[in-house]
Parts: C-alpha cells; structure tokens; sequence
C-alpha cells in the first residue's frame, strides 16, 4: 500500500481527480519487479491530462530516440530528398595504365549485394567498371570504398562496445551496403558433428557449433572489435533448419570495398593492389575535398520510404543515417550537426529542456527524455499537415513491426501507433492510441532501472497500465 501511495503522490492534480483510474494504474505499476523506475503520461488530444507518474523526470528512451530524430526530418523531407545522392564510382588514375578503384558512399542506406537485387545493386556498379576495363591498356590497382561524405563516427557516445559485434551496433557510415551486416547461415550436420557454416568469406569463421539430437538451437556469436575472427559456440539441433545470424561491421568502407573488388574479379578484371578504405576524420569534418566525376552514381533511395523502416522496425543504422543527413543540409553531416538540426526543430515543440540525445537511434545510455517533452512533441506532430504520413510509418498494435506481437487480441490491437524502445534495463513506449470511447489519447511510457531479468515483466505492467487507462477513457 506504500508502494501504491508513493505513485500516486506523484501524480498533478489534474490527474487525481480521476481517482480510481489513477488507483488502479499506481496497483499496476506497483506490481513490477523491485527497483523499476516508471515514467508515464497520458493526455487528451486537447492537452487534458489524464494520469502522469513522473512526468518531468528524465529517462532513457532507447529506441524512442527515433521518434526525435524522424520528426526532425520530416518538416524538410523534401530539402532531404533534393539533397540525397546515391552511391557512386569512380575510376581514378594511378599511373602506368593503372586505376584505382572507389566506391563513394553518400550516407544512402539502400545498396545491396543480395542475390536477385533489382535496385541500388552493387553488381550495377561491377558491371560499369567491368566494362571499362581492357586487360591491356587499363587495369586495376587498388579497389578503395570512400566513406568521406561524413566524418568518421561510426558509433554513439555512451553506446555500450558489446552491442559492436551485432547488427544492433554495426557501424554507422556514409557507405553502406546490406545494412553493415555480415549474414551467416548455420546448418545442423548429423548428431554430435560440427555444424556448416556459410557466409561471404569477409569474416574468418572459428566454427564450434555441435550439432545434437532434437530441433532446438542455441547458437551464439562473439567478436572483439575490429578483429576479422568471427567466434560462433553453442548447439543445434539435427531437426532444425538452417539459422540465420546477422553480425555488425566495423568498417564499413572497407567491407563494400571487399564486396565490390569480389564481384570484379568474378567479372575477370584481375586487381593487382588492395582492398582500402578512405575515411574523414572528425577533426577535419571541415575540410572534405571536392567531388570527382563518377563513372556511375546511382539513384538515391526515396527518404520517406526510409523514415517508414526506421520506425516500424527500429533499424538503428538507418536512424543514425537520418541524423547525418540533417546535418549535412546545413554542414558537414557530423553528429554534431545533426544533433543541432534537431535541436534548431524541436527544441519549442519539445520544451527544449526536457530531452538530450547523444545519437540518432537510441542505442546511447546518455539519452535521456521525459514523458511531458514526448507528449509535447507528438502533440505537435499530429497538428501538422504531415502529421498523419508521419504516424503511419509507427507501428500498429498487434499487426506489424515490432508491435506484431504486443496487445494482439486486446481492445487496443490495431488501436495504437506508437514507437517501442528496448535497451540495456530500459523500455519505452510513446505516441497515440484510440481509447473504449472512440477518443483519441496521447501518452509517453517508460520504465528505467528493472533488475536483471526484469525487462519483460516490466514491460508487461506498462502494456496493463495502458490497457486499462484506455478501458476507462
């Protein structure tokens, strides 16, 4: 009951004239493990407040990050988009009949080498190299990928180094191809035989995955930072399928390079140098040289159609992506210049003092936020004349992105649009959900602090609050 009444304490005025609802919420809430550290508001589309536990202390946000970072974008989507340029090819001369290689990165997400690619397809560029290349009178020295366009800052501040060797983590820069993930495919053999394992070849494999009776699988992947030596341990089961893991890259410019330089020689243009990789360091994020004609340069990838896949499914790389772009419209796509185009946007919408963010995905524990900045920003959006495109790329409750599986079969399935977050003893859940009378109610959740092995009742005890706040509105 102490519990109960400490919630409740916190709760403003207006909120205490709901006294049940707000009773009922307190019990709930009461109910998460020990320790776990709430934040919560709920208003009107008209600003009337409806419950508010803590709503002026700061939280880390995890992946609600991405709500700041899109809404930033969204008002100069067009500006983006007139900025955006595709990744590009260069050759270079070297001397003695030699080129060099390089791939020019321009912070596009979309490059892929998968099999089958139509679009913003590496095997375009191969191909246009391929064809200007003689054997006799021009051949290749050294295939080099050039992140330049933005610093080198490939990970956020106050990001944890063991999200590195994950696709959570990979590293973020202005060359980008397959999303920086490394794809292997691990294949059970006979009972108490290795499994195979199948990937690039850009990784070396040290395979000690045994294979046992049954279906189960429980691989795991580690690898230090910027070691080529991919460790994978654990069992999988003789019935199972093949399992796919995704690991993160450390250098990006380098791992395209790679790619690039494979897919010529399949095409037989022998490549006599090496695989390099050009990179702008922070410190002289002022100073990026002038541009060279490109052999090719594809075609930017459209940028809404990216704000839809940050937000649906928290693609971590893209969101840090985002945030360089906008820093980019004005100056040399530093984090830092992102991170002022935010500010320069949101700081009145968002009541500037209640967030700070050290990245654009939410994967830093220096973030914080709080309930009414969120609350205040998602008002904001919704009376915008973008404001609708702007919800439809959040995910829907119990039908997609990474709410396919939350509040499925419950009055608010297909009744919610909201970003999640997930991180190290954090949980977030803010944006709009339509309540038992039809209203429309604007809220902000977080839960900061759950002991281990807490996340999941933690993050149940928000879905409940939400749940009943809804059945009584």
């Amino acid at each position: 009951m102490r519990r109960l009444l400490l919630v409740a304490a916190l709760l403003p005025l207006p909120a205490l004239a709901q006294a049940p609802l707000t009773q009922e919420v307190a019990a709930i809430l009461g109910e998460a493990p020990a320790g776990t550290r709430f934040g919560l508001l709920v208003e009107t589309q008209a600003g009337e407040e409806i419950v508010a536990v803590s709503p002026d202390n700061r939280f880390v946000p995890a992946s609600n990050t991405k709500l700041f970072t899109t809404l930033g974008a969204y008002p100069v989507l067009a500006e983006l988009q007139a900025a955006a340029r595709g990744t590009a090819v260069r050759l270079v001369p070297a001397g003695d009949g030699m080129v060099d290689v390089v791939l020019v990165g321009h912070g596009d997400p979309a490059l892929s080498s998968a099999p089958g690619c139509t679009v913003q397809c590496l095997t375009t560029l191969a191909d246009a190299v391929a064809g200007e290349m003689d054997g006799a009178t021009r051949r290749v020295r050294h295939v080099v990928g050039d992140d330049s366009w933005y610093p080198d800052e490939r990970w956020p501040s106050g990001m944890s180094w063991n999200n590195i060797p994950s696709r959570s983590g990979t590293a973020t820069s202005a060359l980008t191809l397959d999303d920086n993930e490394a794809l292997l495919t691990i294949t059970p053999g006979a009972a108490g035989e290795a499994a195979t394992v199948e990937g690039s070849g850009y990784y070396t494999i040290d395979n000690r995955v045994r294979t046992v009776p049954g279906s189960a699988e429980a691989v795991a992947f580690e690898r230090l930072p910027f070691d080529r030596v991919l460790r994978l341990s654990g069992t999988i089961g003789a019935e199972s399928g093949p399992v796919t893991l995704r690991g993160g890259i450390d250098d990006p410019a380098h791992h395209a390079a790679w790619h690039l330089a494979r897919l010529l020689r399949q095409r037989g243009v022998a490549i006599a140098g090496e695989v390099q990789a050009r990179h702008l360091p922070a410190e002289a994020a002022d100073a990026q040289a002038p541009e060279e004609a490109s052999l090719l340069e594809l075609p930017a990838s459209p940028v809404t159609e990216d704000v839809v896949v940050i937000n649906k499914v928290s693609q971590n790389l893209h969101a840090e992506l985002l945030l360089r772009r906008l820093g980019r419209l004005a100056a040399s796509g530093s984090v830092a210049d992102g991170q002022a185009a935010l500010h320069a946007t949101l700081d009145e919408p968002a009541k500037g003092a209640g967030w700070y963010l050290a990245d654009g995905s939410g994967m830093s524990n220096y973030n914080r936020v709080t309930p009414r900045a969120v609350v205040a920003l998602l008002h904001w959006a919704g009376a915008q004349p973008w404001g609708e495109a702007w919800r439809a790329s959040l995910p829907v409750a119990g039908q997609d992105g990474t709410l396919r599986s939350r509040f499925a079969a419950t009055p608010l399935a297909g009744r919610l649009w909201a970003k999640t977050g997930s991180l190290n003893a954090a949980r977030a859940l803010s944006g709009t959900m339509q309540a038992a009378s039809g209203r429309v109610l604007v809220f902000s959740a977080f839960a900061n602090d759950m002991p281990p092995g807490g996340d999941a009742a933690a993050t149940a005890v928000l879905d409940r609050a939400l749940l009943a706040i809804a059945a009584a509105n």
